[in-house]
């Protein structure tokens, strides 16, 4: 009996799979490249060279192959690699597929846009396939990000090209809703994207997550993750998976440091920075200029910058998200001419995603924090990378500028730098950085100060962003920990607050504190008296402070030479020591601490003066101190508490019969309003008693009937009219019984 087609043609695909993996390994381990060498300084192999086996026992060496067809990598690799149009290797794949295909840790450096991804795509899906793994392994690699735009788009190139392969993979970052599915799919997950925070959640909550058999531990962006801010989460994953691994870095500014290294228990790893003898440490397509622009005219040169370039694809960098809603919302009323968009990591993943793709797509203008400027490959090339704020140090530079230029197209950047940020340009160009400092043509500035005054004073939401970006802006600065280029005391706040189109520079307390820690006190010598000759009033100066009105008084008759003349002494006496920050009109005051402080005397029934804690006290010993008897200060505080006892009692009495005749009188209130209706219909002058009296208009809730007296007499003691104010007859125009009937009316109408 044939056996089925299908169930043969399985068993033929996996005889060629043993095959093929038999021969790869075979292929790696006799053309090992040598330890410490870089592969990519080998000559090239021929065009016309005969690839893999060449005999019996030997087969062409891998070590300087151009191409990917030339390494030893499956058939399923090769096609989908074929099918996403890579063909030639770039620098860094060409010194470490090598390495990797071999098993052993790699930390690779490069330049932005030199194609790390596929550096280590490729390796972690040899190495799975060669190990035969399948969905019952559990997790054989786990690939970490820093950021969940960068581990979405590593998990698309995953996708691409192992798409004939049978693994399993996941992409598991953070602001996501479906945290219980992933639970539910992990353990049978072979290759994790991830970023720390999530992949950490999962090994501390889901059930079985099992890591035990890890097979490749890549790590991108590895400077990042191995900072400071992921430095707990990265120690916590580590310690939970095993040592015997295989471990790739990758960065375009790697790190050397031994203790980072000894973390991630490296087994004699293989340093390859393919750029490191470079001329320049960016990419050579990409323009770099800086221009020296003060803070209070950074609004109106990005303006002026976005109307000149309104045709280009551009990438603003900004310090924080703060800043990047108010600058977005607010050139988003002002209408520049191109779409704009924002970027940063206070937006959930979904909104953030959409974003993402949409600039990938459109023609647009992106403002961002730091979250885009690592590592993201956007599909169409970015024209202009735009850094308002200056990067806290050279690698973010480079990982910024790295968004444009990428593989061999070109790209553009400008770097706005304040006066008191100059220092930054010395360590960019020892750094290999061919920056150009070129000036601003103020005749093409455009002010927008007005525009955003207006705008703020018309939205009160844009005008709480004005406040909240020049709070944390200037907080920016002051957590920097390069105080050569930030200083918060050197900038012009008020100026800058202005800019912002703000009509007073929000309380900033953290700055406040520094300020006045800093700065000293400024004395000018006194003169006795005022005089005025020539028009001009000269006044005695006082003490100065900070806070103090530095500006002399309007009402005072200045010549236009004095005046000039007293600005410049200002200049020169404060100009290094007074920040430029507004000053108050009104002098703080100080209080003295040397000032006497009162003290309290007790008297007693003569009148004499008794010291403290002299009713419970002892009679004075002999050196005159007081002895405080125990017994006697127990027992005062005893009876006091006993008294306060009997008062809080008595108080708590008073209150629930308050209460009491409250309640009784608010249910008095509403049987009477309840009651008047039924009343109109026993007669007719009670009706026109209650509807002649209403305190709470016509809908007749809580009305009030109107008193009946008795033998009561006029104003003058005359008899009084046959009827009262409320419409019923005078008790001496009825008889008796009636009164005693109408009585008994009012008394049922009171009890029902």
């Amino acid at each position: 009996m044939r056996r089925p087609k299908s169930r043969r043609f399985r068993q033929q695909s996996r005889l060629s799979e043993l095959q093929e993996i038999e021969l790869l390994q075979s292929w790696i381990e006799s053309q090992k490249p040598d330890s410490g060498s870089n592969p990519r300084s080998l000559p090239p192999l021929a065009s016309d060279a005969r690839i893999g086996r060449l005999d019996a026992s030997s087969f062409s060496r891998y070590a300087g192959a151009t191409k990917f067809d030339q390494l030893p990598i499956s058939k399923k690799t090769k096609d989908g690699l074929r099918e996403a149009k890579y063909k030639k290797m770039t620098d860094i794949q060409r010194a470490s597929l090598p390495h990797s295909l071999c098993g052993r840790d790699v930390l690779g450096a490069a330049k932005t846009g030199s194609g790390k991804t596929l550096a280590f795509i490729i390796p972690v899906l040899e190495k799975l396939y060669r190990e035969r793994w399948s969905p019952e392994d559990g997790v054989g690699s786990i690939i970490i990000s820093p950021t969940r735009e960068l581990a979405g788009q590593l998990f698309d190139v995953l996708r691409v090209v192992g798409r004939h392969h049978g693994f399993s993979a996941g992409l598991l970052i953070g602001g996501r809703r479906d945290v219980d599915l992933e639970k539910q799919s992990v353990n049978e997950l072979n290759v994790l994207v991830c970023t720390p925070g999530r992949l950490l959640q999962h090994m501390d909550e889901t059930p079985n997550f099992d890591c035990s058999q890890l097979q490749v531990l890549v790590l991108d962006e590895a400077d990042r993750i191995l900072d400071v801010g992921f430095k707990k989460a990265l120690n916590a994953i580590i310690s939970q998976l095993p040592k015997q691994r295989q471990t790739m870095l990758f960065s375009a500014t790697q790190t050397k440091s031994v203790q980072d290294l000894a973390r991630l228990s490296l087994k004699d790893p293989e340093y390859l920075s393919v750029h490191e003898e470079s001329v320049v440490a960016t990419p050579n397509r990409l323009q770099q200029t800086a221009m020296i622009v003060p803070l209070e005219q950074k609004m109106d040169m990005l303006w002026s910058f976005i109307k000149a370039h309104c045709r280009s694809r551009i990438l603003v960098f900004l310090s924080s998200c703060k800043q990047v809603r108010f600058v977005f919302e607010a050139f988003k009323k002002l209408r520049p001419g191109i779409p704009l968009k924002c970027l940063h990591g206070r937006m959930k993943q979904e909104k953030r995603m959409g974003i993402y793709s949409q600039f990938c797509e459109q023609q647009s203008l992106l403002f961002s924090t730091d979250v885009a400027a690592r590592g993201l490959d956007f599909n169409k090339a970015v024209d202009w990378v735009v850094q308002v704020d200056c990067p806290e140090d050279v690698a973010s530079y480079i990982h910024r500028v790295g968004r444009t230029a990428r593989y061999h197209s070109g790209g553009r950047s400008v770097l706005f730098l304040m006066p008191s940020e100059m220092k930054m340009l010395e360590k960019l160009k020892a750094a290999k950085i061919p920056l150009q400092v070129i000036k601003a043509n103020t005749k093409r500035i455009q002010s927008i100060s007005h525009l955003l005054r207006e705008l703020l004073a018309k939205y009160p939401n844009i005008n709480q962003l004005a406040q909240r970006a020049f709070i944390t802006y200037l907080r920016s600065i002051h957590i920097q920990k390069d105080k050569e280029i930030f200083d918060v005391t050197k900038l012009s706040i008020d100026e800058y607050s202005i800019s912002l189109g703000l009509a007073m520079p929000p309380k900033v307390r953290f700055l406040k504190n520094k300020l006045k820690s800093k700065t000293p006190e400024v004395y000018a010598p006194p003169e006795p008296e005022s005089s005025v000759e020539d028009g001009v009033v000269d006044v005695p100066r006082e003490k100065l402070e900070i806070g103090d009105s530095v500006e002399d008084d309007k009402n005072l008759l200045l010549t236009e030479e004095d005046s000039e003349n007293d600005e410049g002494k200002k200049d020169d006496q404060l100009g290094d020591i007074v920040p430029a920050t507004r000053v108050l009109k009104k002098k703080k005051l100080k209080i003295n601490v040397n000032r006497p402080v009162g003290t309290r005397v007790v008297f007693d029934e003569e009148g004499n003066s008794l010291p403290p804690l002299a009713r419970v006290a002892q009679p004075l010993d002999s050196d005159g101190s007081i002895l405080i008897d125990r017994e006697k200060k127990d027992e005062y505080y005893r009876r006091m508490r006993e008294e306060m006892k009997k008062v809080d009692k008595e108080d708590k009495r008073l209150h629930r019969e308050r209460l009491r005749e409250n309640r009784i009188k608010k249910k008095m209130k509403w049987k009477k309003g309840k009651s008047g209706p039924d009343e109109e219909d026993e007669g007719e002058e009670a009706g026109e008693s209650d509807s002649s009296m209403s305190d709470k208009g016509p809908e007749g809730k809580g009305r009030r009937r109107s008193k009946v007296y008795f033998d009561s007499d006029g104003e003058d003691g005359e008899q009084g009219e046959s009827k009262d104010k409320s419409g019923l007859p005078k008790p001496d125009s009825i008889s008796l019984a009636e009164q005693e009937q109408l009585a008994l009316k009012l008394l049922s109408s009171m009890h029902s």
